[in-house]
C-alpha cells in the first residue's frame, strides 16, 4: 500500500475490530506492513513477521457486508518505518514508527517534464480500469509522487517487488525502477 492507496478490508478478527473502533472512536490510524512470514490469521502459537516499511491509514468508509463481515475502505497516508515490533496483549502487532516527512499525502508535488509522458500515459489506461475505476481515487498526474505511487500500486507485480518500491525514499529513483519494471513486461509480449 502507497500513500494514495485505498484499500477495501473485511474485518472478522475480534482483535482488528477492536482495533478499528478504537480507530475510529479516537480519529486515528494504523499502520499496514507486508507481512514476510505467518499466516494473516493467527492461530495460538501462530506468529507474524513482517516488513520494517508500511504505510499508515485511515478509515474512510465502513459498513456490514452481505456476509455480515465488518467492510471497511482505507486510505494510505503517509510511508512508515518500524523501529520497534511486537505483539500487543490484543494480539494486535504493535510498533514504533517512524513517519516519513516526504513520502506522504499533502506535500508539494514534483512536476513533471515531457520525459515521462509515457509512464503517465500508461497510468491514465489503468485508470480506467473497473477494478481501479471502483476506488475513486483523484489523480494528479503532473507529481512525481503520485505517479510512482499509483503505477506501484496498478502495474502487475509481485508483492516483493511492490514493497521494494515502497522501500525506496528518492522519487526519482522509484521511477527508475518502475521504468525499468514497464519495459521488462512490454518486452514480455
Amino acid at each position: 500500500m502507497f500513500p494514495g492507496s485505498r484499500l477495501d478490508l473485511q474485518i472478522f478478527e475480534q482483535r482488528y475490530l477492536d482495533m478499528i473502533s478504537r480507530c475510529m472512536r479516537d480519529d486515528t490510524g494504523f499502520g499496514i506492513c507486508l507481512l514476510r512470514e505467518g499466516d494473516e490469521v493467527v492461530g495460538e502459537e501462530g506468529r507474524q513477521t513482517i516488513h520494517r516499511t508500511g504505510t499508515y491509514c485511515t478509515v474512510i468508509d465502513w459498513d456490514q457486508l452481505e456476509n455480515g463481515l465488518l467492510g471497511i475502505t482505507v486510505e494510505g497516508m503517509a510511508k512508515l518505518r518500524i523501529t520497534d515490533c511486537w505483539q500487543g496483549d490484543s494480539g494486535v502487532l504493535e510498533a514504533t514508527v517512524r513517519f516519513s516527512e516526504l513520502d506522504r499525502l499533502g506535500k508539494k508535488a514534483i512536476p513533471l517534464d515531457e520525459a515521462y509522458a509515457a509512464l503517465v500515459g500508461l497510468l491514465q489506461s489503468l485508470e480506467k480500469h473497473a477494478l481501479v475505476e471502483q476506488k475513486k481515487l483523484s489523480i494528479n498526474y503532473d507529481d512525481l509522487w503520485e505517479l510512482g505511487w499509483r503505477l506501484g500500486e496498478f502495474i502487475p507485480m509481485a508483492v516483493d517487488q511492490k514493497q521494494q518500491l515502497l522501500d525506496l525514499d528518492d522519487p526519482w529513483e522509484r521511477i527508475s525502477v518502475i521504468e525499468q519494471l514497464v519495459a521488462d513486461l512490454a518486452g514480455d509480449y
